[in-house]
């Protein structure tokens, strides 16, 4: 009895092996094109694409956060700023909200340090 048990698990185990090995890659499509009496064969890749593993999708980040000033990083001048994930948020004085840093706050009035 434990003989014949034996002797099916090792039949099932051998198939298993034997179907999960893969012994023949697909092979390439082949295109016919017909032109005025010739005939042109033009091999296309292998449908299988060729991906360099950059797909993951970007993250996309707002302009404008609303963060509370307590978890706020000051800066030596007194800005209150935020980061997230490498991008860097300062505070507006006129409204309070933080916005996602560009040039322009260089020029901008609401973005200066204030003066006690």
């Amino acid at each position: 009895m434990l003989r014949k048990h034996l002797l099916i698990y090792a039949t099932i185990f051998t198939f298993a092996l034997i179907s999960c090995s893969k012994k023949t890659q697909p092979s390439r499509t082949a295109t016919i094109i017909y032109n005025n009496s010739e005939m042109t064969v033009k091999r296309n890749e292998s449908p299988v694409s060729k991906s360099t593993g950059d797909n993951k999708p970007k993250a996309v980040f707002p302009k404008v956060i609303t963060v509370n000033d307590n978890v706020a990083h000051k800066s030596v001048d007194g800005r209150y700023y935020y980061d997230v994930l490498g991008h860097r948020y300062w505070r507006n004085n006129k409204d309070g909200k933080y916005y996602l840093f560009n040039k322009s706050m260089y020029k901008d009035e609401a973005f200066k340090p204030q003066k006690n």
